[in-house]
């Protein structure tokens, strides 16, 4: 019976010792999910790599906070702070140059260096840095430098090929969870923001409506009462608490609706097509094809209308079977599309071609340098189009 037990009980702990070690793996999972799905965290988590696997005296990283500066924020090995967030400029020091030329540079004594310019040489030296390898951290999807990426020792030292192919392959893996990061950001920044309205239209809809009864019933009462001092008085302070309830109500659904137009955009689309979806029964998705530049709100609002009317003239003119709503950026401006697969009837042909709504969107994309067009595709379906040009470009012009 002793001997049964005393199996049964080693079995128990193998099993446990195996599920424990099921679940510290799984754990060491998140933690690497976790680091690749936040932006500081991967950061960080790249210069500590950097060091351990080139096998240098430090290793930090400079994150760009706009296309012509970059800015040191996380530090392995480091003995003082010398360097932490330091700024940067684009063709100054190997990290300007490198921003400048988009390609890997070291020095092997920086301050003796003829090659770049010393206006940061009372901080290298402040660490005790001497050899500095520096590599871009390019985004492979947007082709455009995010972060520097930086080796150094203590010593004078030039680094080897191996050395600057293993950082280069550092730099592409942190692009990647950079990238990652980005997308992750987006999709909860959308998620919060699409929260924000479904709350502010609740409360619209609920509390707002609540007190408008109030604040009605409380003005009848007032006027009918004329020989209650009493209660005229206790109607008045009623009054005035709904009126002043309804002013903070408009506060919190202004501070709510706040938002980037950029941010707003998607989530706003979106919108559009749940709501169409829902009253037609027609499936409508809507994808976003990349990041947008910054968005005016008078760009905002067109784009806006312009999926409103095509999502209108499909449900008007069409019998489609799907829509997509399409948002991306494009290399100089912004263009939306409403692309069905139904088939409009032959009387609807003057109305879907050159119908009010469309010929007043395209004078409204005219003035901001912009196009229009509603064509009907070779399978049937037809696709409402919208581009704009970007902010800048329209500054420029």
């Amino acid at each position: 019976m002793v001997s049964v037990v005393s199996a049964e009980h080693r079995v128990n702990a193998e099993r446990a010792i195996e599920q424990e070690s099921v679940l510290d793996a799984l754990l060491r999972e998140r933690e690497g999910l976790l680091g690749t799905l936040d932006r500081v965290v991967a950061l960080h988590g790249t210069a500590r790599l950097i060091r351990d696997t080139i096998g240098v005296d430090a290793a930090f990283i400079a994150d760009l906070d706009n296309s012509d500066r970059a800015v040191i924020r996380w530090l392995a090995g480091n003995k003082t702070n010398s360097l932490q967030n330091l700024a940067v400029p684009r063709g100054q020091g190997v990290g300007g140059t490198v921003l400048a030329l988009g390609r890997p540079m070291q020095v092997s004594d920086y301050v003796q260096s003829s090659a770049i310019t010393h206006q940061f040489d009372e901080q290298v030296s402040g660490e005790g840095i001497s050899a500095i390898l520096a590599v871009p951290i390019i985004d492979p999807f947007a082709s455009k430098i995010v972060a520097v990426a930086y080796a150094a020792m203590r010593t004078s030292a030039r680094f080897g090929d191996d050395a600057v192919g293993r950082m280069e392959t550092i730099a592409s893996q942190a692009a990647k969870a950079l990238h990652v990061a980005g997308q992750v950001e987006s999709t909860r920044d959308r998620a919060v923001s699409a929260e924000r309205q479904r709350m502010q239209a609740n409360l619209h809809d609920s509390v707002g409506a609540m007190l408008f009864s109030i604040g009605a019933q409380v003005r009848d009462l007032h006027t009918a009462v004329t020989d209650n001092p009493g209660l005229t008085t206790r109607l008045t302070r009623l009054e005035q608490e709904v009126s002043a309830a309804s002013i903070a109500l408009r506060e919190s659904l202004l501070a709510l609706s706040e938002s980037t137009p950029e941010r707003a955009l998607p989530v706003e689309l979106a919108e559009h097509c749940r709501s169409f979806e829902a009253r037609s029964g027609v499936p409508a998705r809507f994808v976003q094809l990349g990041d947008l530049r910054p968005l005016d709100a008078e760009r905002t609002s067109l784009l806006v209308s312009v999926v409103r009317e095509g999502l209108l003239n499909v449900e008007k003119h069409t019998q489609a079977y799907y829509v997509v709503v399409s948002l991306s950026a494009t290399d100089d401006g912004v263009q939306v599309v409403v692309a069905d697969d139904g088939r409009p009837d032959p009387t609807d042909e003057p109305v879907m071609s050159c119908g009010m709504g469309v010929r007043a969107l395209s004078e409204r994309a005219a003035r901001l340098g912009g196009r229009v067009s509603l064509v009907r595709d070779e399978d049937g379906g037809t696709t409402l189009r919208a581009w704009l040009p970007g902010v800048e470009k329209r500054a420029t012009a």
